[in-house]
């Protein structure tokens, strides 16, 4: 869904469904990105408790430090963890060239009805029936009758966008043609939570593997919103170095406890910040004077993709590290750094981290476009990320396969 708001304050939106048709803003803004490219350290350095720095998460604090290019060379060595099937050189899929790429939503994507297509397809009607049993309540009934407070809510939302973007992979390939689409498909990645079901369509894990891990996420990223006070606010109308600004003047009048940071880089005048209540509302009274277009509060449980969500970290390292992950077939490409991993043990890593790590969606669709691709397909509930490519390339050819 494609928002065009016009009030400034507490509008009660998903981080991820706020796309914006600007006149100010221009839609080739793509080349002034540099910023988001050049991932800093501050965009990428997270705290992380003591439970988790053992040698691999040391390697990964190093290369932090040293960039993106030797991260890539840092990780190769990582040892390999309980469950994961092979260890694979991690760097395998580093000069991936995409032609037809499958996108997958996030949280924000779900809308009450979503699903019911899916129930003409057999194999679609399958996942439904298997998620039943591994959630322990009737999925397709809330995805197709809501209520919408309940599909709202973190933990129904994450497995509903899951299984129904897996479940419009089905509606596709029952289609003429579609087995062939699937078949022509060389990259894939999704939007926070969309990054599981990337993973399962590229075989990374199994379905009921996935669901498991995004019921298990869902709730741990509740309780830890729950733990403490905090917030999301989207920021509409400036570039990323203006809106790191905005944040460090906020963070300047909050004590630690309220401090803010970009959450989600979704594309050129659109990012998501997150952060302490009193930091959100620092950002929302200083937003003007930075000559924002406006700020939108998002109807999220709390601070994701900060170090707020710590509390579910060792819940989701637990979890993956009895997960059995295997290389995927086609490069999968990581909200926490826009690259493509093929060693599981790395993939296992990363997936922990993704919750306290800020969403590089712009970069990663740059990179895409970047590299030549030729097609795109967004699968799932919504048109979200179809709105964000098409407003970082006016010209790109991306279609919606709804379930």
């Amino acid at each position: 869904m494609e928002a065009l708001l016009h009030h400034h304050h507490h509008l009660h939106l998903h981080p991820h469904s706020l796309i914006f048709r600007t006149p100010s803003l221009s839609l080739h803004s793509v080349s002034r990105m540099s910023s988001s490219l050049a991932l800093s350290q501050s965009q990428l350095s997270l705290p992380l408790s003591n439970r988790h720095l053992g040698s691999p998460a040391n390697g990964l604090r190093r290369a932090r430090s040293l960039g993106l290019r030797n991260l890539e060379r840092s990780r190769v060595s990582m040892s390999v963890s309980v469950g994961s099937q092979q260890a694979a050189d991690d760097a395998l899929f580093l000069d991936y060239k995409p032609s037809c790429a499958f996108l997958f939503p996030g949280q924000g994507a779900q809308a009450v009805g979503m699903g019911k297509d899916a129930q003409d397809v057999p194999a679609a009607a399958e996942l439904y029936r298997k998620a039943n049993d591994i959630l322990g309540f009737d999925l397709l009934d809330v995805c197709i009758g809501g209520p919408k407070e309940k599909l709202d809510s973190t933990v129904i939302s994450q497995p509903a966008i899951y299984v129904t973007s897996l479940a419009a992979v089905e509606v596709l390939r029952a289609r003429d043609g579609g087995q062939q689409i699937i078949d022509s498909v060389d990259v894939t990645c999704g939007l926070s939570l969309g990054e599981y079901t990337a993973l399962a369509f590229a075989g990374a894990f199994s379905f009921e593997d996935g669901l498991k891990l995004v019921k298990l996420r869902g709730e741990a990223m509740q309780e830890a919103a729950d733990a403490a006070k905090s917030a999301m606010v989207s920021v509409i109308g400036l570039d990323s170095d203006k809106v790191q600004q905005l944040c460090d003047a906020a963070n300047a009048e909050v004590d630690e406890a309220n401090k803010v940071q970009i959450a989600n880089y979704l594309c050129p005048g659109n990012y998501a910040v997150s952060g302490g209540v009193k930091g959100v509302e620092a950002v929302e009274a200083k937003a003007k004077s930075f000559k924002a277009r406006m700020t939108v509060r998002l109807a999220v449980a709390g601070a994701f993709h900060t170090s707020f969500m710590e509390p579910a970290v060792s819940r989701l390292e637990t979890a993956l590290n009895l997960t059995e992950i295997r290389t995927p077939r086609i490069p999968v490409i990581s909200n926490v750094d826009a690259s493509p991993h093929a060693d599981p043990d790395t993939i296992k890593k990363i997936l922990a981290r993704q919750v306290t790590s800020p969403v590089q969606w712009e970069t990663t669709i740059k990179t895409l476009l970047t590299k030549g691709l030729k097609k795109g397909y967004e699968l799932g509930p919504g048109k979200v990320i179809a709105g964000i490519v098409k407003r970082m390339d006016k010209s790109s050819d991306i279609e919606n396969i709804g379930a």
